[in-house]
């Protein structure tokens, strides 16, 4: 079906795709009073210290260009407030996929922070959506590598020296289990410390939401200057 062939085309999607689109998904539920997004604030939820992996550091023309490709591919639109003359931008991740709430969660996890294990998913996926008990996250999980006619996540081989099997999304085609090895040693080699990642969340929300209202305020100002032009 045409069905088919729309779906097939989404499901190869760049790094920087996958980074951006999972940004969109993360900030319109924990920060819905500013999304949608402009490129600047989409270019600082991509490039969060916390809550992403591997930490990235993308250019707003990086940001503008996969949302121009995630347009093509009919997962992101440009949103025009009444007032804003800057875009705007949304994301259908549930519409076209078809997602529930908690595959949008997992999903969304595992686009931001890489293969996770099923409890590493609950915890991070928390603020997303509130899964009842490990068992929610395996069902919504096995619902997603079940999928048809593609699957969206797949089970990694189990590690040597790991105890819990890890999940990886299927976004950008097939796993590249190598990469995911690499990956692995480099972050274990450099893992930053955990304590204060509470403090740094709160203040790059901070900065978030400072970066947003400089923007309003200049949008504001600029209505007002055009009155007297």
């Amino acid at each position: 079906s045409n069905n088919h062939v729309h779906y097939r085309m989404l499901t190869i999607l760049s790094d920087i795709e996958v980074r951006v689109l999972g940004a969109l998904v993360e900030k319109q539920v924990t920060t819905p009073e500013y999304y949608p997004l402009t490129i600047n604030s989409l270019t600082l939820a991509c490039n969060q210290k916390n809550n992403r992996h591997p930490v990235t550091s993308h250019s707003d023309e990086q940001v503008a260009q996969a949302v121009e490709t995630l347009r093509e591919k009919n997962l992101t639109y440009v949103f025009y407030g009444s007032t804003s003359r800057v875009p705007k931008y949304k994301h259908v991740l549930p519409e076209v996929l078809h997602l529930s709430s908690p595959e949008v969660a997992v999903m969304c996890v595992l686009m931001l922070r890489g293969a996770q294990t099923p409890g590493e998913l609950r915890g991070s996926a928390s603020r997303l959506y509130e899964f009842s008990g490990l068992e929610e996250v395996e069902t919504t999980l096995n619902a997603l590598i079940s999928r048809e006619p593609e699957a969206l996540v797949a089970r990694l081989p189990r590690q040597p020296g790991q105890k819990e099997v890890r999940f990886a999304h299927l976004l950008s085609g097939a796993l590249n289990l190598e990469a995911i090895a690499e990956a692995d040693r480099s972050s274990a080699t450099s893992s930053p410390r955990r304590g204060g990642s509470e403090q740094i969340e709160r203040l790059e929300q901070k900065v978030e939401a400072l970066s947003t209202e400089v923007e309003k305020l200049r949008e504001q100002f600029e209505q007002f200057r055009k009155q007297f032009e």
